[in-house]
């Protein structure tokens, strides 16, 4: 392993304080490490303190990063030195208002059954691939399990065959995002997925140890693939399918995730559920750590609004009461 730099400016002893106490919370940190690794760095050649000056020749050497990338760097050091400003009430905090204005997340697509259904046909027709045997196999399983699982394009990319298990019908997802594991129940469809696909495997004398690729790439010799490759060949995919978002441009493989949360939501309106009590199961299958994370998926469609005001209805209706016909004051 290669080892980490050592920091060397003035702020090292507070850096290294900032990341440990910050580490034993549970988390790696190691983008908040290379970002202060960069400010050191930059310090060190000033041969000065972090002060205003500094942090301002130090963001000019972010300006070839958008915006959002900028933003969440900048809040990186200030969050450092409001830590430092604990113990040295004087020290400098960088002005916030002064950051790049913070990113508008766009609408995602939530994708109909239709267009699952027509994404599926499309995989199916695809042409044999000498470089790549389970093409056809791979997207197939791919589709159906960012469909009906939610889950994301990497932990997808990183699943073994050790990490379902056939009598639960059950995925263990391994150190997500957030640095904690949980289990995934899969739907019916996405069990008879990996069933029908390990039975190709085991038929084409394809490798079905545990620890092998759950979508298995021969081009890159039996590893797995990768986030870019996949995603790549997903949005191929989309584009051929001339699935587009309500601007017109191509949906996200991500929108999947988004489009699972809302149906999620949908089914248990439907089905009359207490949809408060649910969030925090949906919150642990989606592998958040808490409610305020999966409600970023919760987009309030149509369809939700529609369940929502027939619900409140039920409950509240006799309580409203309609304006008086002559419009007048009371």
């Amino acid at each position: 392993m290669k080892a980490r730099p050592a920091f060397t400016s003035r702020l090292a002893p507070d850096i290294v304080r900032y990341l440990t106490v910050k580490q034993a919370l549970g988390r790696e940190y190691d983008g908040v490490r290379r970002v202060l690794a960069h400010v050191d760095h930059f310090v060190t050649t000033r041969s000065d303190d972090l002060t205003p000056d500094t942090f301002a020749g130090w963001c000019l050497t972010l300006q070839h990063l958008a915006s959002g990338t900028r933003r969440h760097r900048m809040q990186v050091v200030r969050n450092f030195c409001l830590y430092i400003r604990r113990r040295v009430p004087a020290a400098f905090v960088p002005d916030e208002r002064l950051f790049p204005p913070a990113h508008q997340v766009g609408r995602p697509h939530l994708f109909t059954e239709a267009e699952v259904l027509h994404l599926l046909d499309l995989v199916n027709a695809l042409p044999p691939a000498p470089t790549s045997p389970l093409r056809r196999e791979n997207l197939h399983l791919a589709i159906v399990i960012l469909y009906t699982t939610g889950l994301r394009l990497g932990e997808l990319v990183r699943l073994t065959f050790g990490d379902y298990d056939p009598r639960s019908q059950t995925l263990l997802i391994r150190d997500s995002k957030f640095h904690k594991s949980h289990l995934v129940p899969l739907s019916p469809d996405g069990a008879h997925e990996i069933e029908s696909y390990r039975a190709v495997r085991r038929t084409r004398q394809l490798a079905i140890s545990p620890e092998s690729p759950l979508l298995w790439h021969h081009t890159r010799r039996g590893t797995a693939y990768t986030c870019t490759g996949l995603g790549n060949t997903m949005r191929r995919l989309l584009r051929a399918a001339k699935i587009a978002t309500h601007t017109g441009r191509l949906p996200r493989v991500h929108d999947f995730r988004h489009t699972f949360g809302v149906q999620a939501l949908l089914r248990w309106y439907g089905a009359g559920a207490d949809v408060n009590a649910k969030l925090p199961l949906l919150a642990t299958y989606m592998g958040h750590v808490s409610i305020v994370s999966t409600e970023y998926y919760l987009q309030f469609v149509e369809p939700l609004a529609a369940f929502a005001s027939e619900r409140f209805a039920r409950h509240c209706g006799a309580l409203v009461t309609s304006a008086p016909a002559d419009g007048g004051a009371r």
